[in-house]
């Protein structure tokens, strides 16, 4: 992308996000490229571990006016690990987590993990994925885990909304929430990438609920041209 076809909004979008991602103590972006047109953002390069490629791309989605993320950044390990290594980290690490029942089992091919097995809630399902993706020389993470949950309750809808209106990241009056069988639906739309994640997260902490199907748009506010001479 030609910095000519750019606009003055792409480039203030992929100036800030450059800004961010050195910010963050949690990224090491010397070797990561950003690009930026109508919001959305690219991410090409290389990076040490999995946990820091996705901490960039949380790092972009916070962000103002950022639509949304291709996250083409490579994992290149500093220090090799191999595959045996790695899937005793992984087994390590959930036994660790109590929540993580031991019906979950983990496959390694180059570096790269694939959860499978069965468990009671779509929580148990997010967390093994959050575990795995710390250990040290994954370098991805394909979830096939299962979610085979209780008898969805009659008035789980209404403990959706309720969590929601409690979750401080989360404007509950722009989300929409309808449940068809164990799915809950969200729609609305939403100023930030977080407060999306926050509202799913509280949706697949539901009793019997198997899936989120996260349809909120992230509309954010327009950008403010600021004149530092003011």
């Amino acid at each position: 992308m030609s910095t000519a076809t750019l606009t003055d909004t792409d480039v203030r979008v992929r100036d800030a996000v450059t800004r961010q991602l050195d910010w963050d103590p949690e990224v090491d972006a010397s070797a990561i490229g950003v690009t930026a047109k109508n919001g959305i953002v690219t991410l090409t390069g290389y990076i040490g571990s999995y946990a820091g490629k996705l901490a960039a791309e949380r790092a972009v989605k916070r962000v103002r006016g950022v639509r949304a993320v291709a996250n083409d950044v490579e994992v290149r390990l500093r220090i090799e690990r191999t595959d045996p290594e790695i899937a005793a980290d992984v087994v390590r690490a959930l036994e660790l987590r109590g929540t993580i029942p031991d019906t979950v089992q983990a496959v390694v091919h180059g570096g790269h993990v694939t959860l499978t097995g069965n468990v009671n809630g779509l929580f148990q399902k997010y967390g093994a994925q959050q575990i795995t993706r710390h250990v040290k020389g994954v370098r991805g993470v394909e979830n096939y885990i299962t979610v085979a949950p209780q008898a969805v309750l009659k008035d789980v809808r209404h403990r959706i909304v309720e969590a929601l209106h409690r979750h401080a990241d989360v404007d509950a009056r722009a989300i929409g929430v309808t449940v068809s069988g164990e799915t809950a639906v969200l729609t609305g739309t939403v100023r930030t990438w977080r407060q999306r994640e926050s509202a799913e997260a509280a949706a697949a902490h539901a009793p019997g609920i198997s899936r989120v199907d996260n349809r909120i748009i992230v509309e954010p506010p327009p950008i403010e041209v600021v004149d530092p001479l003011c």
